[in-house]
């Protein structure tokens, strides 16, 4: 059997894998369309089969994309004709018929997902390539693919070491901590190198609300299309490099420090072991780029990292850099589900694209706490910016150990009023549990808790952070349900771009 989607199937209620092939050769693209640059990298993926799952075995890039300063209409509104006309070139460039494509992700991040239209250009490239996981990545969702794509998680579990990564792009600065491959803590703040650019005669050509703020906080006249104060820029650059430190380091931040974040600030509770650079920015960081385009990235690069190396933590050289948001795209895999499901209306399927969270449920307990539930589930939805109930989230969850009425009466309350903005927008409840219990789940949030929104509830299958779900209609001939697990993929090797040499080689002084 064949599946049109592009993804490989298994059921919910038959223990077998329809895949016969032992391995799998998939065409993965990642496309992210960021505040200051575009780009794409196309890789082949290579999935071996073990017992009853496929893992990665390899990952080949086959063309990394050329590099595009994020166009923008008068109106500054993303120009959808030449971004496409962009992305068009680089499928031509690598030889690659899109209709070959497998899977992929095409990601917003940065000021770029704030713009008018930056849905609606999302769903039309998600909808040409016809196979894309489409995601527009809030703050907090942005800097958790830094921290994987960078490598920081990978690193903290090489080198048992606390890892922060700051990844700088155009109009946001995204900061990661790592330990033991989780992200423990993570914040943004408004503070990039595109947030004032320039023409090659150095007139200001673009101006963000942020870059207005640092102007005035040192004094500096910033106006469209006159030329600034070269020491006031250099103030201004100063400026917002020392906000960063501070942000990066510091427990308790004054009030003007904290008004530039867009998350929670950082705990702080001891010093990294090891900072890395990702974003455009790092691309002077590590000397990789000497040329400009316009912007602050250069002197930025260069104050942010004069002030990291005062402060203490040893500088290294990520697995990705630019390219850390996309680097792996996305993947298939397979895993084999129980022999239970509930699901009503039947009408409610297909759902396609939908993002997994994985809170952190405390089931082991003879006595379930639902508001601490409740709690987990609403901080899960916040941490990849879904909590606003604009899209239906499915829920995985770990059962232990016993099935008694009270206990799964408490994790369905609790798991209703953590998902009650969602469901309150009509959206479906979607369930998916590893243990055989997703029946007893699903008919209890009906008849226990009287809910009216449609029920998805499956088990036996085992899902993660980044992964996106789709499942299929009941099939009559066996009462199954065809599922497709779509996972990021963040490689922990330096196969994209980086060399193998990790060393980070002396730099000049900062202006």
């Amino acid at each position: 059997m064949s599946d049109a989607a592009g993804g490989r199937v298994f059921f919910s209620n038959v223990r077998r894998s329809l895949e016969e092939e032992d391995e799998i050769r998939l065409l993965s693209v990642g496309v992210d369309i960021g505040s200051s640059t575009s780009h794409l990298v196309f890789s082949r993926i290579v999935l071996e089969r073990m017992d009853n799952r496929y893992i990665v075995s390899e990952r080949k890039v086959l063309h990394e994309s050329e590099v595009l300063l994020t166009p923008y209409a008068a109106d500054m509104s993303i120009d959808a004709g030449v971004l496409g006309a962009f992305i068009e070139r680089q499928y031509a460039l690598a030889g690659i018929d899109p209709a070959g494509i497998d899977t992929g992700a095409l990601i917003l991040t940065g000021v770029a997902v704030r713009r008018s239209n930056a849905r609606a250009i999302g769903d039309l490239f998600a909808a040409q390539a016809g196979k894309f996981v489409s995601v527009s990545a809030g703050d907090a969702l942005e800097t958790t693919l830094a921290a994987f794509g960078s490598g920081a998680a990978a690193r903290s579990i090489r080198e048992n070491a606390r890892i922060m990564n700051i990844d700088i792009g155009g109009g946001t600065s995204k900061i990661s901590v790592c330990e033991d491959g989780a992200l423990v803590d993570l914040t943004a703040a408004d503070i990039g190198a595109r947030i004032v650019s320039f023409d090659a005669d150095g007139r200001v050509t673009r101006l963000e609300a942020a870059g207005q703020r640092f102007a005035a906080d040192v004094g500096l006249d910033l106006s469209i299309g006159a030329i600034p104060d070269p020491q006031g820029l250099n103030r201004m650059v100063a400026h917002m490099a020392d906000a960063l430190l501070r942000i990066v380091r510091d427990q308790a931040l004054s009030a003007d420090d904290a008004s530039l974040l867009r998350l929670d600030p950082l705990i702080n509770a001891r010093m990294p072991d090891a900072v890395t650079f990702s974003g455009g920015v790092s691309e002077y960081v590590y000397e990789l780029q000497t040329l400009s385009f316009g912007d602050l990235g250069a002197p930025l690069a260069q104050a942010v990292l004069e002030r990291v190396r005062q402060w203490g933590p040893r500088i290294e050289r990520p697995e990705q850099g630019i390219r850390a948001t996309v680097v792996g795209a996305s993947q298939y895999t397979i895993q084999v589900s129980g022999s239970t499901i509930y699901v009503t209306p039947l009408s409610v399927l297909p759902l396609k694209n939908i993002a997994v969270i994985t809170p952190d449920l405390a089931l082991d307990a003879e006595t379930l706490d639902p508001d601490r539930i409740a709690a987990a589930v609403r901080t899960a939805l916040q941490r990849f910016d879904l909590q606003h109930g604009d899209q239906a989230v499915a829920l995985c969850y770990r059962w232990h150990p016993s099935a008694t009425f009270a206990r799964m009466d408490a994790f369905c309350r609790g798991v209703a009023a953590g998902m009650s903005a969602l469901l309150e927008r009509g959206l479906p409840l979607i369930l998916v549990g590893d243990g055989d219990i997703g029946g007893l789940i699903g008919i209890h949030c009906e008849q226990e808790l009287r809910l009216s929104n449609a029920i998805v509830s499956i088990d036996g299958i085992t899902l993660k952070a980044f992964d996106f779900i789709d499942i299929g209609e009941l099939m009559d001939t066996s009462g199954a349900v065809p599922v497709v697990i779509k996972s990021l993929v963040f490689p922990t090797s330096n196969a994209v771009g980086w060399n193998a040499d990790k060393t980070v080689k002396p730099l000049a002084a900062p202006a």
